[in-house]
């Protein structure tokens, strides 16, 4: 890796990632994450590319992502489906990141955001007492979505994927033609689930989506600090 000041940057993703620990904490005790905080994220990102060896144009492409961050966020958060100390977050993580990398961040974060989201929901359903049968249903949905979570988890963290057609070879045909309709029918129950929480919550529970990305962060700071540091390119001068 071929950067000024190796040592500096790997020493700032630690901060970033103390940061991402305090937001994680705070939006779990407050639902709230600090302006202070997410400025000082933004803040230090130029103190990250100088210590990485981001060329200007790397440096302009981070801003960039960032302003478009920020822009598509702050519809959703328009539209209730965020909180502005997320939306403000997000963007800061934007100006550390390369592109790549933050779409990573994105999907881990759309991830176990939504198994929080469903587990939250299953938890606070408005059915009746004989309702057993849709209250079970919603369980056994949120409890698939994390085996899907964790699924997906391995899988980016470079695991094998699951060989669904090796588990029905032992069967023949039969096996052929089972496991896509067991696939099937788990994904119906995962639907069908989903669907009773989405319309059967007693009221929409407030969820601290920036936990969420906090978690993202820090699986892509743990996993791939290399591919954060190496991206940055050539030194500014």
């Amino acid at each position: 890796m071929n950067v000024p000041f190796g040592a500096a940057a790997y020493g700032l993703l630690a901060g970033l990632a103390i940061a991402l620990l305090v937001a994680a904490f705070t939006d779990l005790r407050r639902r709230q994450i600090d302006n202070g905080l997410n400025a000082l994220v933004a803040l230090a990102a130029p103190l990250y590319w100088w210590a990485a060896g981001l060329g200007w144009s790397g440096a302009a492409i981070q801003v960039a992502l960032a302003v478009g961050a920020m822009a598509v966020f702050t519809l959703l958060f328009a539209r209730g489906l965020m909180g502005g100390g997320d939306v403000k977050l997000l963007a800061a993580l934007a100006l550390w990141l390369p592109p790549l990398s933050y779409f990573q961040l994105l999907f881990m974060m759309a991830i176990v955001g939504g198994a929080m989201s469903i587990v939250a929901g299953a938890r606070n359903l408005d059915l009746a007492p004989e309702e057993t049968g849709k209250r079970r249903l919603a369980v056994i949905a949120a409890a698939l979505w994390l085996l899907l979570t964790v699924y997906v988890v391995r899988v980016m963290n470079g695991a094998a994927p699951v060989d669904f057609g090796a588990l029905g070879a032992p069967l023949g045909a039969i096996g052929a033609v089972l496991v896509p309709c067991l696939l099937i029918a788990v994904f119906g129950v995962l639907l069908s689930g989903a669907r009773v929480i989405a319309r059967r919550q007693k009221s929409k529970l407030p969820v601290p989506y920036g936990l969420a990305i906090s978690v993202a962060g820090l699986w892509l700071l743990a996993t791939h600090p290399e591919q954060l540091v190496a991206a940055a390119g050539p030194v500014i001068g």
